[in-house]
């Protein structure tokens, strides 16, 4: 499944890792464009998961159009091609009014799903996803993560144990076909001169983004993120095993088992958070499509939007 090439030339993307102000900044660049945002977050897509996943507040989303937002509930899941087919029709609608499609966000897979279209592999085998599931219900997501590594060591390199969906689609695909998921997913980029130009992610200093992160983790509790997951963990339908996964949930709901206390679990938020922030930089580093706009912290988001919009206008793309 891939993009047509001639709505991916009028998109624009703005990919960076968490904390780094890219919200706010592709508000003021979608005001610049005349562009409406699609969401490239693969947890921002969860009704009532809100506090935890950081999305654009009702005034930022009352100004500029988002999309890709609170479509589906805690307990649904949604593929990465499920992504890519609905940020197609998205941006195709948002092409026909006579505006810009801005992609905004920090999932390295969904961007790169969108860029060079996605491998969706054999329909899943419920025996497979059973068999690995108790697995980790008995050993724990790590003897999962093993199995990964035995069979598909560059995937396993990939996706951390926790992302126990994707490591589990990871060895259900081997079992299924004898080609590891990693060999599979080798989509190549686009020749150059054929790429869409206008792919951008942020780059802060790291002492910088770390302090952003614990600042930003404080206010997700002081605002209730505490109440937000225990009012997700007590609906009648089960959270997924994604949305259960994602970070500042899956360590609330620890919390809330009794696992460990508020302040250690604050503390492991914010650490965790700091390594994905980490392997998200690294991500869209090594995404060739990606140019890089370093950024020091004192600008203002108009300001990030003005830079971009002239590199943007330019002939002379940011150098890698």
């Amino acid at each position: 499944m891939r993009f047509d090439n001639e709505i991916l030339n009028c998109c624009w993307f703005l990919a960076g890792p968490t904390c780094c102000g890219k919200s706010a900044a592709g508000c003021e660049l979608a005001r610049l464009l005349d562009a409406e945002i699609i969401s490239l977050d693969s947890m921002s897509l969860y009704r009532g998961m809100d506090i935890g996943t950081a999305k654009p507040d009702a005034a930022e989303r009352a100004r500029v159009p988002h999309h890709l937002i609170d479509v589906i509930e805690p307990h649904e899941e949604f593929s990465l091609a499920e992504y890519v087919e609905a940020a197609s029709v998205g941006a195709r609608e948002i092409v026909s009014r006579g505006r810009v499609p801005l992609f905004v966000g920090g999932t390295g897979l969904y961007l790169r799903g969108v860029l060079r279209g996605v491998f969706q592999g054999p329909p899943a085998d419920a025996g497979i996803r059973g068999r690995y599931t108790r697995l980790a219900e008995r050993e724990g997501d790590a003897a999962v993560h093993a199995r990964l590594r035995e069979v598909d060591p560059l995937l396993a390199d990939r996706l951390h144990p926790r992302d126990l969906r994707r490591v589990i689609r990871g060895i259900e695909v081997f079992e299924l076909t004898g080609t590891p998921l990693s060999v599979q997913q080798l989509q190549k980029p686009l020749p150059e001169n054929e790429r869409p130009r206008h792919v951008f992610w942020l780059s802060p200093p790291r002492d910088w983004l770390y302090e952003r992160i614990n600042r930003r983790v404080d206010d997700m509790f002081r605002s209730g993120l505490t109440a937000e997951v225990e009012g997700l963990v007590a609906r009648d339908q089960p959270m997924s095993q994604t949305a259960r996964q994602a970070l500042g949930y899956k360590e609330v709901i620890d919390h809330l088992e009794g696992l460990r206390t508020l302040p250690a679990t604050i503390e492991l938020i914010q650490t965790r958070t700091r390594q994905f922030a980490k392997r998200q930089h690294t991500w869209f580093r090594n995404l060739a499509e990606c140019a890089p706009l370093m950024i020091s912290g004192n600008e203002t988001s108009k300001n990030v939007a003005e830079r971009l919009m002239q590199v943007g206008q330019s002939d002379h793309p940011l150098a890698h």
